[in-house]
């Protein structure tokens, strides 16, 4: 029952943390980890109060984190190419 209780703070942290950086190319890996923290937190209600049949559903949040990931990386992220010296 406590962790059905640390999903709102939870989720509001991830919700704050990814307005805080909505400026910047980060802000598609603070929405992949808030659609991972909803994802882990459905799952877990499921299986809490006995409806394991919709946990599966708990996929589609999962692919929208990873979605937002590879969106990062292939587009967003500007990575130069150091020099080892």
């Amino acid at each position: 029952m406590l962790g059905v209780a640390m999903i709102i703070p939870t989720l509001s942290v991830a919700f704050i943390l990814t307005y805080m950086v909505r400026k910047t190319n980060e802000v598609y890996i603070n929405i992949a980890i808030c659609f991972w923290i909803f994802a882990n937190a459905f799952w877990m209600c499921c299986e809490f109060f006995g409806h394991v049949e919709y946990k599966f559903y708990a996929g589609i949040p999962f692919v929208f984190g990873f979605i937002a990931t590879a969106y990062f990386y292939i587009f967003k992220n500007k990575s130069t190419d150091e020099k080892i010296s």
